[in-house]
């Protein structure tokens, strides 16, 4: 494999104009308005306080933004060498005019003076997707968002659903689904049901593409009888969270199969992130306490993915580990797509070993590369950066020097993973 080969297939690529599949940006605060924003993201956060920076003081209450940064700064020195601060150094450098490798004590009040004054701008939103060279987003709203004051043909809706599955025992879940529906929950499956599909229809109605949620390792979907559900419901309805654990799950199982059921209905992806371990670390700083569980197994879904041939499924799975198993799912199932690099699996190494073996394996039309997972804009594009550029060697290597490709054919698969399949996996609500 040439350089000048890696490189010709990295600029077409780069030429893309891309939709981002998968975000948590609150589309009403899109972009960062300090350094504050981006060195508060739980990677820095969490890669800081695992070198030995006391929580306390990342999560002090009312610190003023520079003085955040002036702590993390001290901090970064042991992260120098990470994938994660790579994205900050091409942060800055991208849309900062920054021209160094390392922010340090020497450099960073320029820097934070300077990127003030540029996200202070009222378009800098737009100059930002204008400059990652993206189009979209799709982002993560909670069942009752209103879905107003945001343009969503840039911010794509994306309906997220684990409250409904998970958290139905708290009243204040469904107090908020008995507001937004008009509907009562009052032990009736109809009326439980009915309130759900107004959900998707309120969703579809202001452009969402897709349905979502993040599951625990110990989950397996169920097909569960009317009177079975009737009974858990009742208990949890009177119960709450001390409702008994047998049916509490019996509700989430039900919940999630009527989900499967309306995205069947209304013709829209299933999007499962599987594997996640909630609170393993519990004295980790904010959103730095959560990791993947190898005891999670794809055949824990066996039943839904059968039960559900019309409905697509793309899965994101947390550790690499599990990735060949992913591969081997989506080679046998039509319906299962693989999808992007989720948190721990997100650094080169095991991105070029999880895509290469995807683009070895399954079906070119089943593959959604890449997702950023960003909270703010500018996070788009070095992710997305990183992964054009494994992406590009893959091809080089694998499909141009190996298998004899043309560069243009390498292209026109990497087009097909990155943007292609997105548009068609995901298509806009007729």
């Amino acid at each position: 494999m040439s350089e000048s080969s890696r490189e010709s297939i990295y600029q077409a690529l780069a030429s893309i104009r891309l939709v981002d599949p998968h975000t948590h940006i609150n589309p009403h605060s899109p972009a960062s308005t300090t350094l504050a924003d981006l060195l508060g993201y739980h990677y820095y956060t969490e890669l800081a306080h695992s070198a030995g920076m006391a929580k306390k003081e990342i999560e002090e209450e009312d610190i003023h933004p520079r003085d955040l940064v002036g702590r993390l700064i001290q901090n970064l020195g042991p992260l120098e060498n990470t994938a994660q601060y790579q994205w900050l150094v091409e942060i800055c450098r991208k849309f900062f005019n920054f021209e160094g490798d390392r922010i340090d004590e020497s450099n960073w009040e320029t820097l934070y003076d300077v990127a003030e004054s540029k996200m202070s701008a009222a378009d800098w939103s737009m100059t930002v997707l204008d400059q990652s060279n993206v189009q979209a987003v799709f982002l993560t709203n909670e069942f009752d968002d209103a879905l107003t004051g945001f343009d969503t043909d840039t911010y794509i809706p994306c309906l997220r659903t684990d409250d409904l599955v998970f958290h139905l025992g708290k009243d204040s879940v469904r107090e908020r689904l008995q507001f937004c529906t008009e509907i009562s929950i009052d032990g009736s499956l109809t009326n439980l049901r009915n309130a759900l599909d107004q959900r998707f229809e309120h969703f579809i109605k202001n452009g969402a593409r897709a349905c979502a949620i993040s599951l625990p390792p110990t989950f397996e979907p169920k097909c569960v009888s009317d009177g079975r559900a009737e009974v858990a419901l009742a208990d949890v309805l009177t119960n709450g969270l001390n409702a008994d654990p047998a049916n509490q799950i019996t509700l989430s199982n039900r919940v999630f199969w009527t989900l499967a059921e309306l995205c069947d209905h209304h013709g829209i992806p299933f999007d499962l992130m599987i594997g996640v371990n909630r609170g393993v670390y519990a004295d980790g700083v904010y959103q730095g306490q959560d990791l993947y569980d190898s005891r999670v197994s794809l055949i824990q879904y066996k039943e839904l993915f059968n039960a559900f041939p019309k409905v697509n499924f793309p899965i994101s799975v947390l550790a690499s580990v599990t990735n060949q198993e992913l591969v081997s799912y989506s080679w046998i199932f039509p319906n299962v797509i693989t999808n992007g690099h989720w948190w721990y699996s997100n650094t080169p190494s095991f991105i070029s070993r999880d895509a290469a073996a995807r683009l070895e394996a399954v079906p070119r039309t089943k593959q959604i590369g890449y997702y950023s997972d960003a909270y703010k804009l500018e996070f788009v594009h070095p992710k997305f950066d990183m992964y054009r550029r494994i992406l590009a060697k893959t091809l080089a290597e694998q499909f141009v020097s190996q298998n004899g490709w043309s560069e243009e054919r390498a292209v026109e698969l990497g087009r097909q993973v990155l943007k292609d399949n997105v548009d068609r996996i995901f298509p806009k609500p007729s």
